[in-house]
C-alpha cells in the first residue's frame, strides 16, 4: 500500500492576475503592517522597484537593492540591517529565485538576531553538534513574495545562499521561511530578460520532470507536476513568439507554481538539481541555464529504469520520441544553451564537479541508481557537447 505525508508551505494565500503593488498594499493594511522594506536587485532597483515603491506610496520605506546572483551572505546580512534600521513590519521581495531566497534568510537573520555572515553557519541545513535547530526559533517578521521569474522559489520554506569565501551554496530551513503570500502579476515579468525568463522557466520543467521521474510515487505530487509541464512547455514557446502576451506569461507562472507544488509530499528533487546545485554554486552556471544541460542528460542516462515516466514526459510535450531529446529540442526552442562546453564547464572539471555533487541528497533520488562519482562523470559527458 502506496504510504507518505505531504507538507503544505505555511503561506496564506497566492493570488493571481492582478496587480502586484494593490496587493501588497491590501495585505499589508489586513495584517496590521505599515513599514514595507522593498528588497531587489540593483538592475529593477531604478526601473521596476521604484515604480512598486512609488505605487505603494507611504506604506514604502525603502529600497534594498544589494542581492546578487546565488544569493551570497552579505546581501542577506546587509538586508537584515536595512530592516532593522527602517524599522519595517513586513518585507517585499520584488525579483527572482535569489532575492526572494536572500529575503527567506533575512527573515532567519532577522528572527535570530544575526548580524554577521560567519553566524550564519550554525543555521545552515545539516547535522552536527555546531547546528541551531532552527525550528526552536520563533518567527516574527515575515515577506510578500512579487516574482519576476520562473524559478519557484517563492513557493518553498527552503532556501539556498552562497559564501563566496568557501565557493558553495549552502541551505536553509525553517518551516515559516516560505513567504507568507505571493503575487502571480504577470505584468511584473515584462521587465525579465527573455534568456532569463525562458532559462527560468527550464528550471521549473525540471522540477516537473524530477518529480515525474521520482522513483517513489506520489500522486498528487504528480498530478500537479504533469499538469505544470504541459502549461510550462505551451507558454514557454507562446512567450518566445509573443512576449508581451500577459495570459501566456500567467500561463507559465501556473506551471511553474504547479510543478514545484508536489515537493512538499516530501520526494526531494533529483540528480539534474543535484549537479545544478554544484554547477550554480561552485562554477557560477546560472540556475536556470543548469537544468539545460543538465536535465536532457539525466534523462537520457537514466532512461532504462524509467520507461513509463519518461513516455509521459514525452506525451506532454507533444513529442514523437525519448524525453530527452523532447526536453533537449524545447530548450534549442528557446534559445539557450544545450551542453556544458557551451556554459564554459569542460571535461577536466568533471571529476571535481561529480565528487562534490555526491554530497547533495538528490543523488539519492534517481530512477537509475547512482552509486558513486563515476556515474556522475557519465551523465557530465553526455550533457557535454
Amino acid at each position: 500500500m502506496l504510504s507518505g505525508a505531504h507538507r503544505f508551505p505555511k503561506q496564506d494565500q497566492v493570488v493571481y492576475g492582478r496587480p502586484a503593488a494593490e496587493v501588497a498594499a491590501e495585505l499589508a493594511k489586513s495584517w496590521g503592517a505599515g513599514r514595507i522594506l522593498l528588497t531587489t536587485t540593483r538592475s529593477l532597483a531604478g526601473g521596476l522597484a521604484a515604480e512598486f515603491a512609488t505605487a505603494l506610496g507611504d506604506l514604502c520605506v525603502g529600497i534594498y537593492a544589494e542581492i546578487g546572483a546565488h544569493s551570497p551572505r552579505e546581501g542577506v546580512i546587509g538586508g537584515a540591517a536595512e530592516a532593522r534600521r527602517t524599522s519595517a513590519d513586513l518585507i517585499v521581495a520584488l525579483g527572482g529565485g535569489s532575492v526572494i531566497d536572500a529575503t527567506k534568510v533575512m527573515q532567519l537573520c532577522l528572527w535570530a538576531g544575526l548580524e554577521r555572515a560567519e553566524q550564519l553557519d550554525a543555521y545552515r541545513a545539516g547535522r552536527g553538534a555546531d547546528r541551531v535547530d532552527v525550528t526552536k526559533i520563533p518567527a516574527g517578521i515575515r515577506f510578500i513574495a512579487v516574482p519576476t521569474t520562473l524559478s519557484a522559489a517563492e513557493f518553498t520554506p527552503f532556501a539556498g545562499v552562497s559564501d563566496a569565501a568557501q565557493h558553495v551554496k549552502e541551505g536553509y530551513a525553517h518551516p515559516m521561511l516560505a513567504p507568507r503570500a505571493v503575487v502571480l502579476d504577470p505584468a511584473m515579468t515584462l521587465a525579465t530578460p527573455p534568456n532569463l525568463w525562458a532559462s527560468t522557466g527550464m528550471k521549473a520543467v525540471d522540477h516537473a520532470v524530477e518529480q515525474l521521474c521520482h522513483p517513489v510515487r506520489a500522486p498528487y505530487a504528480d498530478a500537479l507536476a504533469a499538469d505544470g509541464l504541459k502549461r510550462l512547455a505551451q507558454g514557454l514557446s507562446a512567450t518566445r513568439g509573443r512576449p508581451e502576451d500577459l495570459e501566456a506569461r500567467l500561463q507559465c507562472q501556473f506551471g511553474m507554481w504547479l510543478a514545484i507544488s508536489g515537493v512538499g509530499s516530501g520526494r526531494g528533487m533529483g540528480v539534474s538539481h543535484a549537479i545544478g546545485h554544484t554547477l550554480g554554486g561552485s562554477y557560477g552556471v546560472p540556475h536556470g541555464i543548469t537544468s539545460c544541460v543538465t536535465l536532457p542528460a539525466v534523462l537520457q542516462w537514466s532512461a532504462p529504469d524509467a520507461i513509463a515516466p519518461q513516455a509521459q514526459i514525452s506525451e506532454l510535450l507533444d513529442y514523437p520520441g525519448p524525453a530527452a531529446s523532447a526536453v533537449r529540442e524545447l530548450v534549442a526552442g528557446l534559445g539557450l544553451p544545450t551542453d556544458l562546453r557551451s556554459v564554459g564547464i569542460l571535461p577536466k572539471d568533471f571529476q571535481a564537479i561529480a565528487e562534490h555533487t555526491m554530497h547533495d541528497a538528490g543523488v539519492r533520488s534517481n530512477p537509475r541508481p547512482i552509486r558513486g562519482p563515476e556515474d556522475i562523470v557519465e551523465i557530465l559527458e553526455l550533457a557535454a557537447g
